[in-house]
């Protein structure tokens, strides 16, 4: 029986090729090139199925020229903003993400850009690195106590609930916001906030775990960061589209807010310049998963779903 024919995007680990190439007759991306719409649609041309990156943009216009042959996309991320569901649903193309697998490797990341921006880990560093540090003082690169403080959480998923638990082994008090409340054995004590304007005032950290989309599109803006405490530190790792870079750097050279720790980026890579020459902003390079474990397993999430759907079983992981 002739293999499913598997388009890859993008160059992926070592293991999770070694699966495809022994259960798929795979177009695979040596080079990791960043393919384009023409691309995309000449790839696929002799396609069965997609395994895909949140860097690749499957719009309408882009699946509706899709040969009939390619019956799936399997994205290789728990987001999905990149993939436009309903056309998918139009063509019957079925979209699959993987959740779970990097709840865990995202909110450490959480937690080292929260303690990144609180300790000026960055400053700290540069000052190493630059053989700029001559003794010790007792007023230098001072930063923030984490104990006792409020954490505040935006999107109390899985992530916003084990960048929670990790945050109260600092001694933290943990508000959220959430369209609903957590069931008790869930929240763990965290208070819940019905909106944004109700937590904001009460966190002197605040970590964005939204999904993105037009409805959280720069919830973090020049209003909502006025209804911070000043001298807050604000964390993201969740989707760049969530700040107003312009508003969150602003906040950043003033005062207004001590320090950010950013690990996500609207364009990126091409990130707002502004951030480059911030010492109070802790920046990394969208490493939230960047673990052996976790990318392994979440191509093997996504080849799971891909399984699944070729051998005519239900998808574990269906988004339509």
């Amino acid at each position: 029986m002739a293999k499913p024919r598997l388009l890859v995007t993008r160059k992926l680990p070592d293991a999770v090729e070694a699966r495809i190439r022994r259960d798929y007759d795979a177009t695979l991306n040596p080079d990791d090139r960043i393919h384009g719409a023409d691309d995309l649609v000449r790839l696929a041309r002799e396609a069965d199925g997609v395994l895909t990156c949140t860097s690749e943009r499957w719009s309408a216009e882009v699946l509706a020229r899709l040969p009939a042959t390619v019956r799936i996309i399997a994205s290789f991320s728990v987001g999905y903003e990149h993939v436009d569901l309903n056309a998918c649903r139009k063509h019957g193309i079925v979209a699959t993400n993987t959740p779970d697998v990097l709840t865990e490797a995202t909110a450490d990341v959480a937690m080292l850009c929260l303690l990144g921006a609180a300790r000026r880990a960055w400053e700290a560093q540069v000052m190493l690195r630059e053989r700029r540090w001559d003794r010790w003082r007792s007023t230098e690169l001072l930063g923030l106590d984490l104990g006792g403080r409020n954490l505040g959480i935006v999107g109390m998923g899985r992530i916003g609930q084990a960048t929670a638990r990790r945050a109260r082994g600092f001694g933290m008090r943990v508000h959220y916001h959430n369209r609903r409340a957590l069931p008790e054995d869930k929240a763990e004590g965290a208070i819940h906030h019905a909106t944004l304007e109700a937590l904001l005032p009460r966190c002197h950290f605040l970590s964005l775990h939204a999904p993105g989309g037009a409805d959280t599109h720069h919830l973090l803006n020049a209003r909502t960061i006025e209804l911070l405490p000043p001298g807050a530190v604000v964390v993201n790792t969740a989707r760049g589209s969530l700040v107003d870079d312009a508003a969150l750097i602003a906040a950043l050279r003033s005062g207004r807010l001590f320090a950010a720790g950013l690990d996500v980026f609207a364009g990126e890579p091409d990130i707002h310049p502004g951030y480059h020459d911030l010492p109070n902003c802790f920046l990394l390079p969208h490493v939230g998963s960047a673990t052996v474990e976790t990318r392994d397993g979440m191509g093997f999430r996504a080849l799971d779903n891909l399984d699944a759907f070729f051998a005519g079983q239900p998808v574990p992981d269906a988004l339509t």
